[in-house]
């Protein structure tokens, strides 16, 4: 599952920089919050300024519906203006955009999940039905609990693809399954996802609740290679070198991770802050444009507005990517030109850091796994 406020950003530049207060954005329920129960109601506030924009999304079984509410007429407070109880069995996404008392936007982005009824078991699917992915893009099911009885859940999932290719499933420990074919998919391939969860029993007395059918379709191939030697990252698209773009990576105590990493998320805007992906306070960034999220754990390829001589020359990042950008986010610049030719899916693999290679299971980067051990995580046969 994704996590909220995170992230990763300029080694340099930040220390003592100023910011807005932590926490300034009040969201309830509390980021990363499970088990919500269905007759809590969401509430985002701000004790200084006014709100300027908030999204509410749930998904649920794989499809994705917006939660409909309002600005109060003072901007400190948003509110659903429909149905006030919350789903069970769902996972909800909150994005939020504020303006402070001076005027300067700050973003916040959370998640959380509603509880399940005792003794049922679901699986959050990734990526959202009917959605256009890249050619990158790994099947992933992440359950509420663990899975004792996996060979019995494997194969009441099938994932099947127009044109049909071998398609494999491995499991990382007992609550994360994912699925993916030896190469790439192609562009134009139809993915379909059948959930036969629905009385499967999982574990003893635990049984499923779904039984859903979800589909999505692959985009355009689009890879982007990014050399750290060279403070470089090159994009192809369709196999085509389309653009290469001065970046700057992570400095030598903090490096990127090697290796194939999945875009799993996109914010047009959004929090950092070092504390949430294990540093000190060395940054608290409210505003960070163009946030293309690539690990679980917080790496990020984003728009960078506060350096202004590292991109191509030098790397100074607590291990993101960054590439020029300006405050709020311009879409003339090479972050927001990269976003906006940016899929859910698309591959970004970066080399010659000193890191080690980012692990299978952070994010979508099982393809970092051979196919010999992808499919040795396999349990049904």
């Amino acid at each position: 599952m994704l996590t909220g406020v995170t992230g990763c950003t300029a080694a340099e530049d930040l220390l003592g920089k100023p910011g807005s207060p932590e926490e300034a954005i009040k969201v309830v329920p509390a980021n990363g919050a499970k088990n919500v129960a269905a007759d809590q109601s969401i509430e985002v506030t701000v004790p200084d300024g006014r709100l300027q924009s908030v999204k509410v999304v749930k998904l649920q079984d794989g499809e994705q519906a917006p939660v409909q509410g309002r600005i109060d007429d003072d901007g400190t407070r948003w509110r659903p203006t429909g149905e006030r109880q919350l789903s069970r069995a769902a996972q909800y996404t909150v994005d939020v955009v504020a303006r402070d008392g001076d005027g300067h936007r700050s973003a916040r982005h959370t998640t959380f999940t509603t509880s399940v009824p005792a003794k049922r078991f679901v699986g959050y699917v990734t990526p959202e039905d009917r959605s256009t992915v890249g050619t990158g893009m790994i099947v992933s099911l992440q359950f509420n609990r663990g899975i004792e009885n996996r060979a019995a859940v494997e194969r009441a999932i099938r994932v099947t693809a127009k044109p049909a290719v071998e398609i494999a499933p491995h499991w990382f420990g007992k609550s994360r399954l994912d699925f993916r074919p030896r190469e790439y998919w192609k562009p134009g391939t139809e993915v379909s996802v059948d959930l036969g969860l629905r009385d499967v029993e999982s574990s003893p007395g635990v049984y499923g609740v779904q039984h859903k059918k979800i589909s999505f379709t692959i985009g355009r191939s689009q890879t982007s290679l990014v050399d750290v030697d060279d403070d470089t990252m090159e994009v192809r698209r369709d196999g085509e070198l389309v653009n290469t773009i001065p970046i700057t990576a992570g400095a030598t105590k903090t490096p990127t991770y090697n290796g194939k990493m999945v875009v799993s998320e996109m914010l047009e805007m959004t929090r950092m802050d070092s504390r949430t992906v294990g540093f000190g306070g060395e940054y608290n960034v409210p505003d960070v444009p163009h946030a293309i999220r690539l690990t679980t754990s917080g790496t990020f390829l984003h728009g960078n507005y506060w350096t202004s001589d590292a991109f191509g020359e030098r790397n100074i990042s607590h291990g993101c990517i960054g590439l020029a950008d300006d405050r709020g986010g311009s879409s003339d610049s090479p972050a927001g030109q990269f976003f906006d030719h940016t899929l859910v899916g698309d591959v970004i693999e970066v080399v010659n850091s000193k890191d080690k290679v980012v692990a299978p299971d952070n994010g979508l980067s099982g393809w970092n796994m051979n196919w010999k051990d992808w499919k040795a995580g396999t349990v049904k046969h």
